[in-house]
């Protein structure tokens, strides 16, 4: 795969039902391409931090705490993220700040620089395949996986047969090999 630069942005229109599904299938075929499958997360508009919690804590249920940490980032940095918010920054934060308000590009870009790690997107775009998302500084060499079915939902991705039941997760510390280094 050829690395294609994260250029942060806000959340699109909502596609058609005809672009949605087409866009469905095209990251399904990805997602069955490089032996992933996804970790479905509750489709309540915190989607964004509820993959994130899962790829951090293996847990959904950590969103919120998440979605604190990100919005911390971009209060603590909104030098380095007000450029490409198209709204008034203030404003942003406080969308950003109330459960249920869609994540985007920016705050993904947040929780990269906010816990120092990369994050990987597998997206239905049809020009793009998987977005990369750089800290400002690398605090770790774990990877964050997602999927992103293009303004429609996020969700969580692992290797196929390394998804394990929530429970599960408390008794198996094994961390996958597809980019994730101790």
């Amino acid at each position: 795969m050829i690395p294609v630069p994260h250029i942060p942005r806000i959340n699109g229109d909502i596609p058609s039902f005809d672009e949605a599904t087409s866009d469905h299938q095209r990251l399904l075929d990805r997602l069955q391409l490089y032996d992933l499958v996804e970790r479905k997360v509750q489709g309540d508009g915190n989607c964004q931090f509820r993959a994130l919690s899962d790829q951090f804590y293996r847990s959904p249920e950590h969103h919120k705490f998440v979605r604190k940490q990100v919005v911390n980032q971009l209060k603590s940095n909104a030098k380095m993220y007000e450029g490409y918010v198209p709204m008034a920054y203030g404003d942003y934060l406080k969308m950003m700040s109330k459960s249920g308000a869609w994540g985007d590009h920016v705050t993904l870009q947040a929780a990269a620089d906010s816990y120092g790690v990369k994050i990987w997107v597998i997206t239905s775009f049809k020009d793009t395949c998987y977005i990369e998302i750089l800290p400002k500084v690398e605090k770790s060499k774990r990877v964050i996986y997602l999927s992103f079915w293009a303004e429609v939902h996020y969700n969580s991705i692992y290797p196929q047969g390394d998804l394990l039941p929530c429970d599960d997760y408390k008794t198996k510390r094994k961390w996958w090999k597809f980019g994730n280094k101790h």
